[in-house]
């Protein structure tokens, strides 16, 4: 299916690891011209030699996206050097765990601040686009408690609620905005993978509490995220999509 993706262009904040990455692979392999950040200068280069040598137009820079000034700098760079924006996605988080100050800090900068401050800074380039789409990272954490309280789920579930309202105010610029709100995916090094090997009666609990009956790839959710910023969903806004193998026990009205 052809997305009518080609010739696009991504700014796309902590896209080096986990869903990020594998949206950037997509992205890229749909043609897409890609700007993108993380703090890590080695996962940066990695990310950006890889995606190069299958033939995409990417680059990368380290970015400390808890540096409000150094963040919105780039992400006016970014835009500059693509010469405009037509897709935005923050994939940065504090990560999850039990309750405390630093945790909430952690989360307030990482999933609430830097997806508000990325989105302000893109603005000014996506209001100049044909095709102007937003993906705010939510989890189903957020609209349904699972593992008990914690700042990642709260702070996710308040940048939910802003990015819902930012649908609206920017639909008449054109500008679609849509949240994306994953259920347990497993990533080779990442949380479950870590789970799977430390916690393996909390792991085997959890995937018995997905009617699928299995983890899902950050493969299977950059698809989604793809077809969503794609012009193929361009009446789709202020959707939250669910992608989490129905573990998630609500009915969706």
């Amino acid at each position: 299916m052809d997305l009518q993706l080609k010739g696009k262009k991504a700014i796309l904040a902590g896209a080096t690891k986990g869903i990020g990455r594998a949206v950037a692979e997509v992205l890229a392999a749909e043609g897409v011209a890609i700007e993108l950040c993380a703090r890590d200068q080695a996962g940066v280069e990695n990310t950006v030699q890889q995606l190069r040598a299958k033939g995409s137009a990417v680059t990368g820079e380290s970015v400390d996206m808890a540096d409000a000034a150094g963040y919105r700098e780039w992400v006016a760079r970014a835009s500059e050097r693509l010469g405009g924006c037509d897709i935005f996605i923050c994939f940065a988080s504090g990560g999850g765990g039990a309750p405390s100050e630093e945790r909430f800090q952690a989360a307030f900068e990482l999933d609430l601040l830097a997806t508000y401050r990325g989105i302000e800074a893109a603005l000014p380039a996506l209001e100049k686009s044909s095709s102007a789409a937003i993906i705010v990272m939510s989890t189903t954490v957020a609209i349904e408690p699972s593992f008990g309280p914690q700042p990642y789920a709260a702070l996710k579930a308040a940048v939910t609620n802003y990015a819902g309202a930012l649908a609206h105010s920017l639909a008449p610029k054109g500008i679609r905005v849509n949240m994306v709100a994953p259920g347990p995916v497993f990533i080779e090094g990442g949380v479950w993978d870590k789970i799977k090997s430390g916690r393996r009666e909390f792991y085997d609990k959890t995937i018995a509490q997905v009617p699928l009956g299995r983890l899902g790839a950050a493969k299977e959710i950059a698809d989604a995220i793809v077809f969503l910023v794609s012009p193929l969903s361009a009446f789709t806004t202020g959707t939250n999509l669910v992608i989490d193998g129905g573990m998630t026990k609500r009915v969706q009205h």
